[in-house]
């Protein structure tokens, strides 16, 4: 099969502990055809959706480290492939946030010509932390504003801690606790990130949750799904002093086994899920309520791989290959 990955730099990425890394070896050591894109690299030419693609299929059974040395050597190549994106057999959207909505504006036509994971239609609908909305019954209490008064009027009604969230960024970034007992750095706070010195229009809405205390000590839980089904999870700590359980923010993995609650989130969300394109999400839970739905480059599979002893990558891969061969007999 042809299977090409749109996502950020090779050099950018380290491959040991990248789940985009996993599934690009996987599909290398099962003979397919791999291609490497950025989002700048798609256009239209002749009413056809086409990108500007690199053929970084490369000798089976290297280590990850000489893989990925093999794959940026294959960036030093000057050829490029002009491809018409309908020829692929599958398209990974790998790119990390925020969206390139011009990309999926341009990729959208060809949802239903070539196997995409996760399709636009659902990055779109998905990217925010706003996606979870759409399951009021299993998360925190979470109020959305662009008004200083009211956010504060939210923090102080509640009485208690309260985590502030923009609504686009990633890896825990931005992500900080307000309470109201700190009132200076509270207004002073909920001004810069939304801000203030703006018209009402031009402001930035953000997002206030309520804050679950049973992760300063339990941590949270990464719950992985493939087509709505539980594909593998761990559960991530924070660093003290920290509440921000992120790998990225400096959080640590454990093993874990998932749980009853658990396994109800998930059954709740699956259906929208699949609805919307999401075949391949990262779910985030604290206690027993879901606080976060990454659709757009969702991780976790290496190191749950290393925690659980298995092969994570190897069923996304099936899972492709048959919807890619399922969408080619149907066209």
């Amino acid at each position: 099969m042809n299977i090409a990955f749109l996502m950020d730099r090779l050099e950018s990425i380290n491959p040991e502990n990248e789940t985009t890394s996993y599934l690009m070896y996987e599909c290398n050591q099962r003979g397919h055809t791999v291609y490497f894109l950025e989002p700048h690299d798609v256009y239209i030419r002749k009413d056809e959706v086409v990108a500007r693609m690199r053929n970084v299929t490369v000798s089976p059974d290297l280590s990850m480290k000489k893989y990925w040395r093999s794959l940026i050597g294959c960036m030093n190549k000057e050829e490029l492939i002009f491809e018409t994106v309908t020829d692929l057999d599958a398209l990974f959207l790998r790119k990390d946030p925020p969206l390139i909505y011009q990309t999926m504006e341009f990729l959208a036509p060809i949802n239903d010509q070539v196997f995409m994971i996760n399709n636009t239609t659902g990055q779109t609908l998905g990217n925010s932390n706003l996606y979870i909305l759409n399951f009021p019954s299993i998360i925190p209490e979470t109020h959305v504003s662009r008004d200083p008064a009211r956010l504060k009027k939210i923090i102080d009604d509640f009485g208690g801690a309260m985590v502030v969230k923009p609504l686009q960024r990633y890896g825990g970034e931005g992500v900080i606790k307000v309470s109201d007992r700190d009132r200076e750095n509270l207004v002073s706070l909920i001004n810069y990130y939304i801000r203030a010195s703006k018209s009402y229009p031009e402001r930035e809405p953000i997002m206030v949750q309520e804050y679950l205390d049973v992760v300063q000590k339990e941590g949270d839980v990464r719950v992985l799904l493939l087509n709505g089904e539980i594909l593998g999870a761990m559960r991530r700590k924070p660093l003290k002093g920290d509440f921000r359980t992120n790998i990225h923010a400096g959080g640590r993995a454990y093993r874990h086994e998932v749980t009853q609650k658990e396994k109800e989130i998930c059954r709740v969300i699956k259906e929208r899920l699949i609805t919307d394109g999401l075949f391949f999400v990262g779910i985030d839970v604290i206690g027993d309520k879901l606080v976060e739905v990454n659709c757009v480059s969702p991780g976790g599979i290496p190191r749950i791989n290393r925690l659980s002893d298995v092969k994570l990558e190897s069923k996304v891969i099936d899972f492709v290959e048959q919807k890619a061969k399922e969408m080619k007999e149907k066209s």
